[in-house]
């Protein structure tokens, strides 16, 4: 009986051994789990990589490993296309890991972002004014930064996206006859948006609206100071024609 019992013993302490070596034989290091979480990542396995570097984060916190490891997960998320998960994953690192390598680029992902989910002109632009104000931000903070040229390309086109919706309530004014609503629309165009493409609609769309309100004066001062701009798009001919014909059915009607 006592033999058997040491046996058994013997047999225990062997089973608790080997599960131990087999334990520690089948642990994955903190960076092998990173680098698979990089293989994932471009392999466009994306929900693995999300996996991979959630882990590194929550058990790396505080380590380099950990902060280049938050670049990641918001590059995973970004990759994938979700882009509003990837900002609040790259703003982790950049509050509070802001000595990181890494935050020029998740800065400037973070502006991306916000472009991407940027929708065409007619929706609500919520998107686009943080695009711009984060833009501008980076361009402040990284004045040396190589990528300042495409954040500046990307706020011109944001820039027009904002005149082209402020220029097309204008001209819902007019269809609706309201010109005075729709003068003090356009002249918001031209006042915010000077440097766009839609300037020149915009003094179009002002003369227009002077000339419904029977503003002639102001129409053709309009006109004139602006001619340039508008012989360079084509739209004199139709503007001087609108001050024209409203001048005749005015005459016709105080004669």
């Amino acid at each position: 009986m006592k033999n058997i019992i040491q046996i058994l013993l013997s047999f225990s302490i062997l089973i608790i051994i080997s599960c131990a070596g087999s334990k520690s034989d089948g642990e994955v290091s903190l960076q092998d789990r990173f680098n698979i979480g990089l293989e994932n990542l471009e392999d466009e396995k994306y929900l693995q990589a999300q996996s991979d570097f959630k882990y590194v984060v929550m058990r790396g916190t505080g380590s380099d490993l950990g902060d280049d490891a938050q670049y990641y997960l918001g590059e995973a998320f970004f990759r994938n296309k979700e882009y509003l998960l990837a900002v609040s994953e790259y703003e982790k690192l950049t509050r509070r890991m802001a000595f990181s390598p890494f935050v020029e680029d998740a800065r400037f992902k973070i502006c991306e972002a916000y472009s991407i989910e940027s929708p065409k002109y007619y929706h609500d632009q919520e998107y686009t004014e943080k695009a711009l104000e984060r833009y501008q931000e980076f361009l402040d903070d990284f004045p040396e930064s190589k990528l300042n040229d495409d954040a500046v390309t990307s706020i011109n086109l944001l820039r027009e996206k904002l005149g082209l919706k402020l220029y097309e309530t204008g001209i819902l004014y007019m269809k609706l006859e309201e010109y005075e609503s729709a003068k003090m629309t356009f002249q918001s165009v031209i006042d915010l948006y000077y440097d766009t493409e839609i300037i020149q609609h915009a003094y179009q769309g002002m003369v227009k609206a002077l000339v419904k309100n029977k503003e002639m004066d102001e129409a053709k001062t309009v006109l004139n100071d602006h001619r340039t701009e508008f012989l360079e798009e084509g739209l004199y001919d139709d503007a001087k024609k609108t001050i024209d014909k409203m001048e005749k059915n005015l005459s016709k009607d105080n004669n």
